[in-house]
Parts: C-alpha cells; structure tokens; sequence
C-alpha cells in the first residue's frame, strides 16, 4: 500500500510541474508584455523598464521560470495590483464561502444520490427506476444555468418564496446570516450532481448485484437490506469515490456559474470578474491552484479506492 501511495505521489508531482509550465508559458504569451497588461496600455518604456527589472522579468526565462516556482513552493500565488492585493489573500478571503457552497451541495448529492442508485438497481427496470432515470437524464443533461434561471422564475419570480440574488456580505457569517439566499444556489449544484452520482451508482450497483459473492449472501439466507448495506454497498461506492476525488476542485470551480449566475461572492465570481477586467496575475494564480487541488483529488481517488478494493494496488 505505501510503495502504491509513492507511487501516486510521484506521478502527482510530475503533473504539478508540467501544469506550472504550462501556465507559465501562457503567462508569457499574453499580448505585449505582462507588465504592459498589468500597469496599462497607456505605460511608458521607461514604466515598463522600471516594472520588469523590479519584479526579475528582464531575466532570462529558465530563470524567471525558477524564481516563479519558488514562489509558488512557498504559497506566494502571485499579486493583484488591480485589486492591491495578494492573490493569497484573494483565495484566502472567499475560500470559507465555496467550501460552504459547493460543500454542503456535494454533501447533500451525496445523501441522494446512494440510496436513490441502490433503490434503482434494486428494483430495475420497474417504474421507479424509469421515473428516477427519467428525472436524472433531464437534469444531468441541462446546463447549470439553464436550471439556475428555471429555479429563480419559479421560486423567485413566480412564488416569491425565496430571493434571487445569493446573500451577498463577503464574510462566511454573512453568507450564513441570510439562509435563505443560499436555497436556490445549493439547490442548483445539488441537483446536477446527484444526477450524476446517481447514475453512476445505479450502473455499479447493478454490475455487483450479478457478482457471485451477493448470490452466496443470497444463498445463505441474508435479507435484502443486509445484502445490499453489508455486501453491496462498499463495492458499488468505488466508482463515486472516484468522482467525488475528481468533485473535490469544483470547490474551486464548480461553482463558476452558479456564482455568477446568483452573484454569490466565491472564488469562481472572483475568478470571472478577474477573467474579465483582465487582472491575470488571479486568473493565474487560481488556475495554478485549480491545478493543485485537482492533483490532490485524484490522488485520493487513488487511494480511496485501492482501500476499496485492494486488487488495485497490486495492479
């Protein structure tokens, strides 16, 4: 197990190199010069002399390539001069905000999604697992902002039971102050993902219910509900692990729409209007991070899933 762990890591950190100099190499790609994007199209030569010589960019491009990973190994993700602020301090500022968003989103598909797919291969091809199928293909195939809009026009515009607009103090006990804003923008992420889930769920419980060890349990006399919580359940979870692993960045991302659809003030907005109004050293910064977290969830996915299912890591 710990050679197979090595392992992960090893390739974890190759893929984190190549996505540093991948993004380095766009950072230089920009139009003009990065310090003309960052002081303005209006600089002088002599700004923009000053600028480069300050920040080491009138170096050679291995060494600004070096200096640029240090930065990084040390957390620095860069700096904002349009916002006069660290991208840290950006990141660090509206992180609280997604992990609730999009945490309590993944949580609540999960909840949904396990039962809901086990109760589908349980009763296969029967009018709850049609109806509930039906349901997951609609929803799975409709954009986020498709089904942001149809929620806000019912329950918003229609009903007027909840508001439209996400809470929008910037603190994390801001954003709790006012629950009912967050409704709609977890509503909107919950039922995107638990399509998803579920229909993965559904496939793998359907292939362990053919497996020989539930006909055995069957054998042996177990009743439904032990089998499918004693002998189904960890082994149909290995694919969902998997996703949830690859899930983990949309902390980061996932949200994107949503956030900008409800005006929800995460790191997806920041990344948006960053994105917009041309502040790259965020746009870099937090794609760098993407990168990391992404690495991260799929080592453990990795992981996870050798503990699952023990064949893997002998592979």
């Amino acid at each position: 197990m710990i050679s197979y762990i090595i392992r992960r890591i090893g390739q974890a950190v190759i893929v984190l190199v190549g996505v540093t100099i991948i993004v380095f190499i766009l950072e230089h790609l920009l139009p003009g010069s990065i310090a003309r994007a960052i002081i303005g199209p209006r600089a002088s030569a002599l700004q923009i002399a000053a600028f480069n010589r300050q920040y080491g960019l009138d170096r050679s491009l291995p060494v600004q390539y070096f200096s640029f990973l240090n930065q990084l190994i040390h957390g620095n993700l860069g700096y904002s001069f349009k916002q006069n602020m660290s991208v840290d301090a950006i990141v660090a500022h509206d992180l609280p905000n997604d992990l609730l968003l999009v945490g309590v989103s993944l949580a609540l598909a999960l909840l949904i999604a396990i039962p809901v797919g086990i109760m589908q291969a349980a009763r296969r091809n029967g009018m709850v697992d049609y109806f509930a199928t039906g349901i997951s293909f609609v929803l799975y195939s409709m954009p986020s902002y498709l089904l942001g809009l149809l929620l806000i026009a019912l329950f918003a515009v229609n009903l007027r039971w909840l508001p439209a607009e996400a809470p929008q103090q910037p603190t994390i006990t801001g954003v709790l102050s006012d629950p009912a804003g967050l409704v709609l923008p977890i509503a909107t992420l919950t039922l995107i993902t638990c399509a998803l889930f579920s229909r993965y769920m559904r496939s793998s419980a359907i292939d362990s219910l053919a497996q020989d060890y539930i006909r055995t349990a069957r054998a042996k006399g177990l009743g439904q509900v032990a089998i499918l919580s004693r002998h189904l359940l960890r082994n149909s979870l290995i694919p969902v692990v998997t996703l949830v692993g690859i899930s983990l960045p949309g902390i980061l991302t996932f949200g994107l729409i949503v956030e900008q659809l409800f005006n929800f003030p995460g790191i997806g907005l920041a990344y948006f209007n960053a994105a917009v109004d041309g502040d790259y050293p965020v746009v870099f910064g937090v794609t760098v991070l993407v990168a990391l977290v992404t690495v991260l969830g799929n080592l453990f996915a990795d992981v996870a899933y050798a503990i699952l299912d023990p064949r893997v890591r002998y592979d």
